[in-house]
């Protein structure tokens, strides 16, 4: 076996993931405290530990780190404990004031009702895993709500039906939209607490977990993201998705709040640094206040997304708390083809200018406040994407240029697409069927 090559502390950097012509890479996870705990996404026995490997470390279930490795033995135990022995020389190792697999296991009583709601529209296939995932859970106080959006056949209602039967309420959304569709689970949520999540995912079983533990971090938080690690590297386009754009924000529990205290005066439009709608969640009641997910931004309308974004923002306006909590682990399969990733870059630049230009839209002050500082904020995401393409290897390089032109492309768009999105919705408003 060839022992580890090389340990990285962030996730998502193109040293982590490696070239694009590694593919494949198995993605796999081991926890330091446990040992031979070494998994597939989701907490299943690995399918190979044979090639190139990415491994998530965790310390008693908070992750720390990823390692990785190309190994020609497929030994699972030999495999966890060079990776582990890896991560010890190259990871500091804290102890948690209170262990993330102690969270997994607990089983407060007294905590909250929490409604878990998936959104899906015809990918029934992929679905199966995802539920499986979320019924795997060991949060006492959950209920499942699946949304089906618009859908062209009874699959996912039958495959709801005949394979979790109560355990998951249905509902179906007539109105194309993801934020119809989110914005339907949100009305129908009986729990304090709504956690989202996508169809394309599976969640570690303390995610819900650690959720509600981020909303203890400040009595003001309202919303807790969570980080999102690749379930798979399969494809030339999930490493270049996983090195362009992750969706993980780093292993350290952080806070945002506009009451003075954060010195980025941007931190109330870059709401990106927050996290994604792939792991979120809301107190009920704040996300209802604010008007829940705005139906003209999100995926499946012409303003392609955003949605999500603007609902950390509305949050953070209204003078709440939000919270990064990296112990909330959801495991992310990405785009498999090119082609795919490219309209999703793309989707990233529209759907960022469709959320400012609804932000503003919604509190005309922040208009002067945006441009005042629109500038610098463009300029330094145009150092930050430049030194990334830069410090890219080779196989990257081509790739990211290319995509970089795309989503800023498709920023200048954004705020037509919004407005036209925005005629759209309200005229499907108008003809949605009442209840």
């Amino acid at each position: 076996m060839t022992l580890p090559v090389l340990s990285e502390v962030t996730t998502g950097f193109h040293s982590a993931v490696g070239d694009p012509t590694s593919a494949p890479v198995h993605v796999l996870q081991l926890d330091l405290a446990v040992p031979g705990s070494l998994r597939a996404p989701g907490g299943l026995p690995p399918e190979s530990t044979h090639g190139r490997v990415l491994t998530l470390v965790r310390l008693d279930g908070h992750p720390i780190g990823w390692v990785r490795a190309t190994v020609d033995h497929q030994d699972p135990d030999d495999l966890y404990r060079a990776l582990a022995d890896t991560a010890r020389r190259g990871f500091p190792v804290p102890a948690p004031a209170v262990p993330a697999v102690e969270l997994a296991h607990r089983r407060p009583d007294d905590g909250p009702l929490v409604s878990v709601i998936v959104c899906t529209r015809d990918r029934t296939p992929m679905l199966g895993a995802c539920l499986d995932s979320i019924l795997r859970l060991r949060y006492p106080h959950l209920e499942v709500i699946l949304v089906d959006n618009a859908p062209a056949s009874d699959a996912t209602r039958e495959l709801v039906r005949t394979r979790y039967g109560d355990r998951i309420r249905y509902l179906n959304e007539p109105v194309p939209g993801l934020s119809w569709a989110r914005n339907h689970g949100l009305a129908a949520a009986r729990g304090e607490i709504c956690a989202f999540t996508d169809d394309d995912v599976i969640v570690d079983d303390a995610w819900v977990t650690a959720l509600v533990d981020g909303f203890t971090t400040d009595a003001r938080a309202a919303c807790v993201t969570g980080l999102v690690a690749p379930a798979e590297l399969d494809t030339e386009a999930q490493l270049t998705l996983e090195a362009y754009a992750p969706a993980g924000r780093g292993f350290t529990l952080r806070t945002w709040t506009l009451d003075g205290t954060d010195t980025d005066g941007l931190a109330q439009f870059s709401t990106g640094r927050f996290g994604s709608g792939a792991s979120m969640a809301f107190r009920t009641d704040v996300l209802r206040g604010v008007g829940g997910f705005d139906r003209a931004a999100g995926a499946g309308s012409p303003a392609r997304g955003g949605e999500d974004l603007l609902a950390f923002q509305q949050v953070l306006t209204a003078g709440h708390t939000v919270v990064y909590q990296p112990d909330a682990v959801v495991w992310h399969r990405h785009r498999r083809t090119m082609d795919a990733l490219t309209r999703q870059i793309s989707a990233f630049g529209v759907g960022f200018g469709a959320y400012l230009t609804a932000a503003v839209m919604r509190r005309p002050g922040l208009l002067l406040v945006l441009l005042r500082r629109l500038p610098s904020g463009v300029w330094r995401w145009h150092q930050a994407a430049r030194k990334r393409t830069r410090g890219a290897p080779p196989g990257y390089q081509g790739a990211f240029r290319s995509l970089k032109r795309l989503e800023r492309r498709g920023f200048l768009y954004g705020p037509f697409c919004y407005l036209v999105s925005l005629r759209t919705q309200r005229r499907a408003a108008r003809t949605r069927a009442p209840g």
